[in-house]
């Protein structure tokens, strides 16, 4: 039969030591770590509905335009951005919004109402009232957004 050993002083501290050690740093790094991995675990929304206004600000057959602040979280990294929406209505209740950047180079083009077209500056194109193109490079007419209304606000679809 085998005897058993007894611990000698110096063997029960170094256990000891490493066990309240190796306790102390279970209770330290694992909130740390969650801390740390928390915001690239959590999933994010990268599409929602955003509010632009109120429909009353909308003139039958003329675009008007509509802007909105975005804060996106991706991980650590908190960035801004501001959305423009030209929003165009010919009965009150149908509307569309359309982006007010080129399709072309990304440029901001404006509404002209003199000539009922909108207008980018950059390598002077141009859009009709419905967005498709009239003049110039771009190579598509201007981007579309899904639009709801609820309780006379209007609401994009995207970001």
């Amino acid at each position: 039969m085998k005897e058993k050993r007894r611990l000698d002083r110096r063997e029960f501290m170094s256990i000891a030591t490493f066990g309240i050690g190796g306790l102390i740093s279970a209770i330290m790094g694992i909130p740390a770590i969650a801390y740390i991995l928390g915001p690239v675990l959590r999933k994010t929304e990268t599409e929602e509905w955003i509010r632009l206004g109120s429909v009353s600000k909308v003139e039958l057959g003329v675009p008007t335009l509509f802007k909105a602040k975005l804060e996106r979280q991706t991980g650590w990294i908190i960035t801004e951005k501001e959305l423009s929406v030209y929003i165009l209505t010919d009965n009150g209740r149908d509307f569309v919004a359309m982006s007010n950047l080129c399709t072309h180079l990304g440029c901001r083009v404006r509404w002209i109402g003199d000539q009922e077209t909108f207008f980018c500056p950059c390598h002077n194109a141009s859009f009709d009232q419905a967005g498709e193109v009239l003049d110039g490079p771009p190579p598509a007419p201007l981007d579309r957004f899904e639009v709801k209304v609820e309780e006379d606000q209007i609401y994009v679809f995207g970001g």
